[in-house]
């Protein structure tokens, strides 16, 4: 199968299977009273949200593993091996690529049990945070062990070419995966937001794993794209129902593993510049109520895109801005990627 073929059909069917998936999986949803419980500090308008259906982010899981399958089976059938394709060591490629999938759904599971303790058992909390960050920290474990038993321990710096971390690759990877599947879900917090900020993301990787030549890889980002465009359609303001931390944990999951199968974890950094922002903006606040004992904040309210909303942005305009902002984080990484190649 053609590669740039290949990237499409898994894009294209990731979208409009969520899309369809959508039809039933939201009344159904719906019906099991699986809906959203808002935090008694939320805005008034997220207020108005309480008893949206959530959990929605298992239409792009199921939507995305399909695609996966349609794309590796058709080409293989073809007499092709997608995954294998590119400039990387083939077993490199692969686990990368697989290892990352199965390191997504692992944090979508405890986003799944994060969720179900909020909606079924009626208990706001959820997971702790120890009990979340210690299941986290075990799916990231294992994820690090697939790249380190194949010799992945090498991160792209622009200009210099592939750095090998040596004993740094454990302690950099587990900052690196822990901060950024918890910036992607402190993202998903505005009607679209998450499924906005992305797309952008996402085609800028897709860009950088075809400028590497690797092909494969670029299938990761294609149905992160697919699934982002495709949730779109039911998230986008108003709501008609939420992804759950099952769903942003997914993405923050495909995030990471799209970072790292590129060897470009700084890729973060700009491409998902929101993400980071979001992140940064909850902890400095926090950290300045605790030093000042609650008499001081940073922000009208964190993560950052509530202080715009608590400043009169509609959650279309912060849609729209904190999209163009990733955006031109991601060029800026293609084009850092594209001249430095």
């Amino acid at each position: 199968m053609n590669n740039i073929a290949a990237i499409c059909i898994a894009a294209l069917t990731t979208a409009v299977l969520t899309g369809i998936l959508g039809i039933v999986i939201v009344p159904w949803l719906r019906r099991l009273k699986f809906g959203q419980a808002v935090s008694e500090y939320a805005t008034d308008a997220h207020k108005k949200k309480q008893g949206t259906p959530t959990m929605g982010g298992v239409m792009f899981i199921i939507a995305a593993a399909v695609a996966v399958a349609v794309v590796i089976i058709t080409d293989k059938l073809m007499g092709g091996d997608v995954t294998g394709e590119g400039s990387m060591v083939p077993g490199a490629v692969k686990v990368k690529f697989w290892a990352g999938l199965v390191m997504a759904l692992g944090f979508a599971v405890i986003g799944f049990v994060d969720d179900y303790i909020k909606v079924v058992e009626h208990n706001n909390a959820g997971l702790s945070i120890l009990q979340k960050s210690i299941a986290e920290l075990v799916v990231a474990t294992g994820y690090l062990a697939s790249l380190h038993s194949v010799g992945a321990t090498y991160v792209f710096v622009p200009f210099a070419g592939n750095v090998n971390t040596g004993l740094f690759f454990w302690p950099l990877g587990f900052v690196m995966l822990y901060c950024t599947i918890n910036a992607v879900n402190f993202t998903d917090g505005e009607d679209g937001l998450l499924s906005s900020v992305s797309i952008p993301f996402s085609a800028g990787c897709i860009a950088i794993a075809v400028i590497k030549g690797v092909f494969g890889i670029a299938l990761l980002p294609a149905v992160l794209l697919g699934a982002a465009c495709g949730f779109l359609v039911w998230n986008r303001h108003p709501a008609k129902v939420f992804m759950g931390d099952c769903g942003s944990l997914f993405i923050g999951g495909m995030t990471a593993a799209v970072c790292y199968a590129l060897d470009m974890p700084w890729l973060v950094v700009l491409a998902g510049f929101v993400y980071v922002a979001e992140f940064a903006s909850d902890i400095i606040q926090l950290s300045v109520i605790k030093a000042t004992h609650g008499q001081k904040r940073v922000f009208k309210m964190a993560p950052i895109h509530h202080h715009f909303e608590k400043s009169g942005w509609s959650e279309n305009k912060i849609c729209a801005v904190f999209s163009a902002v990733n955006a031109v984080g991601a060029v800026i990484a293609v084009l850092l990627v594209a001249f430095s190649s």
